[in-house]
């Protein structure tokens, strides 16, 4: 079964990248055009763990079956339940959206897994997850997380014109797209507002709750951001081009790694894909959606969204649509170069 493949030579977490959603409601072909997105440009194995609502699990297992082989040999997966292992588990799923609570439990619940990348549904990513995952190697000895900050700009952020809890640095962090090092959280004692000493990840989730819970409006994300306000130490903060959402270009281009580099990893949030108030974001989705896993990438992937984006000129997102290819792009020609040479090299053996 493809769910249970695993390879004898060496522990799962050492051979491939793990990658984390939670699903529920409606979400089962936002988070099924993510894996794709993933499975698309990525080179190493990737171990994929599916948090859903039992309803979803069987339509996931039989959508999951339908992709080509040449795909599903990329990775493995798991689905879990949703399980909140302290506290109330009917106060958790209220929390923001339904189980988005889940990730703040992947520690606990994933024992096994040493590291880990968790994104939202509404993710994409426009070039290989082993470029995110490499990030891991650039932390120093305290650090356990990364996220990407919630706004480029103070004025402007919801966090600093608006939040009533402790949050990280001066704009706060989106939860959306996160790299985790399981270990490390596990083993750490955090500071906290509670009581003098540290508290471990797991005793500190429920009373942190109990005590914020008044004054939070996003949830988990909230949650996550006092933490790292009182363990600053233990956050690396990683460009918007990581996660790079609707707020960077819509009231005019403001994540400048994106401008330089191109974005990395969109985060539709607001529901952009299936809403016409930013078209740039929902062609990028259709496009990856409506693509035909073993056609040409440049002829059904790179040219309909090329074409797709000459209708959104009108939109600030729109205006900047280099931004939006540029890696997808670099990304593309480096699958077409790797499989021209694999092709010539098992033809031309010199």
């Amino acid at each position: 079964k493809l769910g249970e493949q695993k390879h004898p030579r060496e522990p799962s977490s050492w051979q491939c990248m793990h990658l984390a959603v939670v699903a529920c409601g409606d979400r089962l072909e936002e988070t099924l055009i993510m894996l794709k997105s993933a499975v698309l440009f990525s080179n190493r194995r990737l171990c994929f763990h599916i948090f859903a609502e039992d309803s979803l699990k069987p339509e996931f297992e039989k959508k999951l079956k339908e992709w080509p082989s040449s795909y599903t040999k990329k990775f493995e997966y798991n689905i879990y339940p949703i399980t909140f292992s302290v506290g109330n588990a009917q106060e958790w799923k209220k929390l923001f959206k339904p189980c988005a609570a889940q990730r703040l439990f992947l520690p606990v619940i994933l024992k096994d897994v040493d590291s880990l990348l968790y994104v939202d549904t509404d993710v994409l990513f426009l070039r290989p997850i082993d470029d995110i995952w490499h990030i891991l190697t650039e932390f120093n000895s305290t650090q356990l997380a990364a996220m990407a900050p919630e706004h480029e700009i103070p004025k402007i952020g919801w966090y600093s014109r608006f939040a009533r809890h402790p949050y990280y640095g001066t704009t706060g962090v989106n939860s959306g797209v996160m790299l985790m090092n399981l270990t490390r959280i596990r083993n750490t004692q955090f500071k906290n507002s509670m009581i003098p000493t540290g508290l471990t990840w797991e005793e500190m989730l429920y009373p942190l709750y109990q005590k914020y819970k008044n004054y939070i409006t996003w949830g988990d994300q909230d949650l996550l951001n006092i933490i790292f306000y009182f363990n600053p130490e233990c956050l690396y903060v990683f460009p918007c081009q990581w996660n790079y959402r609707p707020d960077h270009c819509m009231y005019g281009s403001n994540c400048k790694g994106a401008e330089e580099e191109g974005v990395s990893v969109l985060h539709g949030n607001r529901g952009v894909y299936h809403d016409d108030k930013q078209p740039t974001f929902k062609a990028l989705y259709e496009v990856i959606r409506d693509f035909p896993f073993e056609d040409n990438l440049f002829q059904s992937l790179y040219y309909p969204l090329q074409s797709k984006f000459l209708d959104t000129v009108h939109t600030l997102c729109g205006r900047i649509p280099q931004v939006f290819l540029k890696q997808i792009e670099k990304t593309m020609k480096k699958v077409y170069e790797n499989r021209v040479i694999v092709y010539l090299g098992a033809n031309h053996r010199y």
